[in-house]
């Protein structure tokens, strides 16, 4: 080609201005592709993605990195939360696992509270639900997967009616007497909520109030929710109703809220589905899987492992700010299994069990020190962040679900009963000890050095280990039964040691002491329900008569120290001959431990362990027999169960 020469103008100046247009265009075209580029990049750009990508194609969403998760530290000015199950006002070192705030609290996580702010929080949070999870639970709201479920069809697979021939009524009148006193307590416990906190999560009795608290992200009525199913089993008939028409009417899952993952899912969740498979009412199963479709986008992280906390209403999920380096807690994420396989069961939605299978695919896969799993894990790596192991707060019902997924899959989910016994191995190697008093007890692991400290947490372990039993390697059944029976005595001797015949929030087994806790801050009771639960479970597997004394003198001690004017209150020091109120009816109260207690002094067949596991708030979940499915249904494509 040739260039005319302009008038006036050089041929070197006619160069250089070509020269400049061509950096010009050069530069622009750059920064055009790098713009285009960064729409794939963004956390806010998923809807853009897929204006280009094909609908196979399943981008994945990065979700910030471990500095910048939150770090807002839950609770109220007065009783802020440690997590699930239970808490402890003031400076006390509290468990997500099961301690609210003097008000809640469930199994899993550990903090010391009292000394953040509210304004620790952290922008780094999961923005979109996947694109995969959209399509699929639109799906499902859609009718799309025609996934009615048969409720008739499931009664015909149980092996016997839920509430036995006469709803569990023992034959000898002390133990119907003893049956009768913990129902009365039940209803005044309920009857109290209903009188001064109706609708709250759950009652304040010495200033007859209601405590909404922040742990359920504007959901209401955990009281409520956790006490269908034992108002159910007790035969409390007019105040079942009152719940289920409270649940109809007024239960809004449209909060936006920040809710801990694992309590919505072991409260509400779990309280959901046993109501619905205990009575068949329609509106529990519609609500719960709602419920579950909202907690979806908590998974949302580089491995699939989920964010303890999510707002309910934007879908957006982040870590505990207390939790190391932004981890996620063993036993929050490892206590979803049983809850989201029956979300499945009942929506027909796969996505649910796919959530769980995917944590439980990268457990297997990781390197376990000396066979354990450490209680911090990294959503955003997959690599553990700590070395710290409990079967108490932070890792208990992990545990715990491992050993229920195989029993509630009908003795099948041959991978959970492996994880089981290979974890027990290496807890009876590592962590189980025996005291010079000769207590067993299960101590923690902090990079190899043993705590020889056991939390009440973890007195659940004597039921888990005896259910365990049976299916384990060859010879060892009496082997676990006689371990079982060792940890739950231990559980007692914590409780017969104290003055108010309460047990501790934690006991220790060093400098002399023997299941004694040895600091102030560990000496509170919060109505948990781990000690009862274990009677209750040696009881059905042995009926030795000392679980159900034991449980008697559990009911005396509640009744003496804990029940006040307005309800029930848990202490704040079990060995003071004067107890101090925390002024918190907890929820778990309602749904463990007085269910717990009632099962005990009731007959076998009242749920009978053959169809029924419970869940780590004690909401009983039946045994899904697939076979027994098929032949009253049919079979997907997808291997699910379509009752129709």
């Amino acid at each position: 080609m040739v260039f005319r020469k302009l008038p006036g103008v050089s041929a070197s100046g006619m160069g250089l201005r070509l020269s400049q247009k061509f950096v010009f265009l050069l530069f622009l075209s750059g920064l055009v592709t790098l713009c285009f580029g960064a729409l794939f990049f963004l956390p806010d750009s998923v809807r853009l993605k897929r204006i280009f990508l094909s609908k196979n194609e399943n981008p994945a969403v990065t979700v910030g990195s471990d500095n910048e998760l939150s770090k807002k530290v839950l609770g109220d000015p007065e009783h802020q939360r440690a997590g699930s199950k239970g808490g402890e006002g003031g400076n006390v070192k509290l468990k997500v696992s099961r301690k609210p705030s003097v008000t809640h609290g469930a199994r899993t996580v550990e903090r010391s509270v009292g000394s953040r702010a509210q304004d620790e929080w952290s922008p780094a949070r999961a923005h979109e639900p996947a694109a995969r999870d959209e399509r699929v639970t639109s799906a499902a709201r859609n009718g799309e997967r025609g996934s009615a479920y048969n409720y008739e069809a499931f009664k015909k697979c149980l092996l016997k009616s839920p509430l036995g021939n006469n709803k569990g009524t023992p034959s000898d009148s002390e133990t119907l007497q003893r049956r009768e006193k913990v129902k009365e307590m039940m209803k005044f416990a309920w009857d109290n909520y209903k009188r001064y906190a109706w609708g709250k999560n759950e009652l304040r009795p010495l200033t007859r109030n209601g405590h909404i608290g922040n742990m359920f992200g504007g959901l209401r009525g955990a009281s409520i929710v956790d006490s269908l199913d034992t108002l159910y089993i007790m035969g409390l008939m007019e105040e079942y109703e009152e719940a289920k028409e409270w649940v109809q009417n007024n239960l809004d899952l449209n909060s936006n809220g920040e809710a801990s993952l694992f309590e919505v899912n072991i409260r509400y969740v779990g309280g959901l589905l046993s109501a619905y498979y205990l009575t068949g009412a329609e509106i529990f199963k519609q609500k719960v899987v709602e419920l579950g479709e909202k907690l979806l986008p908590a998974f949302n992280t580089p491995t699939g492992i989920p964010r303890g906390v999510i707002n309910l209403g934007s879908g957006t999920s982040w870590s505990w700010g207390w939790a190391s380096a932004g981890s996620s807690i063993l036993a929050e994420f490892g206590t979803l299994h049983l809850e989201f396989v029956h979300l499945t069961e009942l929506s027909g939605n796969p996505v649910f069990t796919e959530k769980v299978m995917n944590i439980r695919k990268l457990l297997n896969k990781i390197e376990k020190p000396h066979g354990l799993y450490p209680n911090f894990l990294s959503p955003v790596s997959g690599n553990w962040v700590q070395h710290h192991v409990s079967i108490g707060g932070l890792g208990d019902s992990f545990y715990e679900y491992l050993i229920k997924s195989f029993l509630m899959s009908d003795k099948t989910d041959q991978e959970a009963k492996k994880m089981y016994y290979s974890a027990m191995e290496a807890i009876e190697t590592n962590l189980v000890q025996k005291s010079p008093a000769g207590l067993t007890y299960v101590a923690e692991w902090r990079g190899g050095i043993l705590d020889h400290k056991m939390g009440h947490l973890a007195c659940f372990s004597g039921g888990m280990i005896g259910i365990g039993a049976d299916d384990g390697p060859a010879g060892q059944r009496q082997h676990y039964l006689d371990l079982a029976a060792e940890i739950t005595h231990t559980c007692h001797e914590s409780y017969s040691r104290s003055a108010t015949k309460l047990g501790p929030e934690a006991f220790r087994f060093d400098a002399g002491a023997e299941a004694t806790a040895t600091r102030l801050s560990d000496r509170y009771y919060i109505l948990r329900p781990e000690v009862i639960e274990s009677y209750m479970y040696m009881w059905r597997l042995t009926h030795d008569p000392k679980y159900r004394e034991w449980g008697w003198e559990a009911v005396e001690a509640l009744e003496k120290h804990c029940r006040v004017d307005a309800g029930f209150s848990g202490i704040r020091d079990v060995y003071a001959s004067t107890v101090s109120h925390d002024n918190m009816q907890q929820s778990f109260f309602l749904s463990e431990t007085l269910k717990y207690l009632y099962l005990l002094f009731s007959d076998d067949d009242l749920l009978p362990l053959e169809d029924w596991v419970f869940n780590t708030e004690a909401h009983p979940l039946p045994v899904i027999r697939k076979t027994c499915l098929r032949e009253h249904g049919s079979t997907r494509g997808d291997g699910q169960t379509n009752l129709e």
